[in-house]
């Protein structure tokens, strides 16, 4: 199962520690974030105490008008074993019960000068990319036209060379060889290179090449959303390809449907250009245009054309 620190979630969104420094490897399984405010009533019989805590203005200033005996009371019964961190927006201060509780806990207590939605917003963002369910590829990623293009193909078929040729055209790498896929929400699916392989790519015959070092940072990206697969595939005359574009291709990646084409390689095929043009294409199609329609739609009205000056 992943697991995300607090460590991790302090340092990713440069949050301040404002007690609890030793416990910062508390341990986040979930990016679901709870807003105690019906348990600051005293209300626990659903308590997701496996949650985030996040204290706004509403919980704080609730808490302020509480006795002190009432703070500890109601702090000491939402720290709980699982729960992993108390969150305040705003700069707020915590009361001295807060702290008091969660050092008898060993939870640690972090802050932010951000506003309570735009906070929980990032909290969630960052915990569903960190523990989403991930699955990796063989293959090379690149964003082209601003799409998210994978490149997918057996060993040795040119896939990074034609990813080094993009770059050199101006577009950028996110991965080379190997993929990390996770879904970020029911539509999306994004894709980023394993720590290891950041900005690197295996040229044969070259070896391992850093792109950022040669082409500058404007040719490389973390991460990118999986708009296309392209799938190279060696050129044998017995195949059948589609030559008009009509048969849509799709694959499923943790059930969001990802548009594919199949591109057969030869020699003398500028796979490069291929690719770019897949992409202007697919935005095209995106936007309303379909060539393959175009052309089946100036067939018919020929084949019309012709039956009627036959008969």
């Amino acid at each position: 199962m992943a697991v995300v620190t607090v460590r991790e979630l302090v340092e990713a969104l440069k949050m301040n520690i404002i007690s609890g420094e030793d416990y910062l490897d508390r341990e986040i399984t979930v990016s679901d974030i709870s807003r105690p405010g019906l348990e600051l009533t005293g209300y626990f019989n659903y308590y997701p105490e496996e949650r985030i805590q996040l204290f706004g203005r509403n919980e704080h200033s609730f808490m302020s008008k509480m006795t002190s005996e009432e703070r500890l009371l109601v702090m000491r019964r939402l720290a709980r074993d699982k729960t992993p961190v108390f969150v305040f927006s705003r700069d707020l201060r915590p009361e001295y019960e807060v702290i008091q509780a969660a050092n008898e806990n060993h939870i640690p207590v972090i802050g932010i000068n951000t506003s309570t939605t735009h906070l929980s917003s990032r909290l969630t963002t960052f915990l569903q990319e960190r523990l989403a369910t991930r699955t990796s590829r063989h293959g090379v990623f690149v964003e082209v036209y601003g799409l998210g293009v994978l490149i997918m193909g057996e060993s040795g078929v040119g896939k990074s060379e034609a990813a080094l040729e993009l770059v050199k055209n101006g577009h950028r790498l996110v991965a080379d060889d190997r993929v990390e896929l996770y879904q970020r929400d029911e539509y999306t699916i994004m894709g980023e290179a394993p720590a290891i392989l950041e900005n690197m790519m295996e040229i044969r015959g070259l070896g391992i090449i850093n792109i950022m070092t040669l082409y500058g940072a404007g040719a490389v990206r973390q991460k990118q959303q999986v708009n296309l697969i392209i799938q190279l595939k060696l050129w044998h005359k017995e195949d059948k390809y589609d030559r008009l574009g009509t048969a849509a291709e799709e694959e499923d990646i943790f059930g969001v449907k990802v548009a594919k084409i199949t591109v057969p390689v030869q020699m003398g095929r500028n796979i490069s250009s291929i690719v770019e043009v897949a992409a202007m294409n697919f935005r095209a199609n995106d936007l309303g245009y379909n060539s393959a329609k175009e052309f089946e739609d100036r067939l018919t009205h020929l084949i019309e054309s012709n039956s009627q000056e036959e008969g």
